[in-house]
């Protein structure tokens, strides 16, 4: 695999993993402030009856607020785990290239009449 290859490789990675990183941080921000702004029990007149567990605690939320967060959730997962599977690809062909590279080199130095 070409060296060119392999920095395009590298760069998609971490183009999907860093995103999807930072989409699951700002994910456990946002059901932070939830557990600190929504209430504890139904809230009918506010459409608060959709329920979420948040470390143990449970809270009220609107249907909106659940799909909203579930999307950036689920979302940012498949994202980080996208750049995952290429990390894992390019450090699977970065160590074939470099195994080859080892192999030439032991070629190259060993004594001519040694094969």
């Amino acid at each position: 695999m070409k060296p060119s290859h392999l920095a395009i490789l590298r760069l998609l990675a971490l183009l999907f993993l860093l995103p999807g990183l930072g989409g699951l941080i700002v994910s456990a921000f946002i059901s932070t402030s939830y557990l600190d702004s929504l209430p504890r029990t139904p809230a009918p007149d506010e459409l608060r009856i959709i329920p979420r567990n948040i470390h143990g605690v449970v809270i009220y939320q609107t249907e909106q607020e659940d799909r909203r967060l579930n999307t950036f959730e689920y979302s940012s997962v498949g994202v980080f785990v996208v750049g995952l599977a290429l990390g894992l690809v390019y450090l699977e062909r970065w160590g074939n290239v470099r195994s080859s590279e080892l192999e030439l080199e032991e070629d190259d130095l060993s004594p001519v009449g040694s094969k």
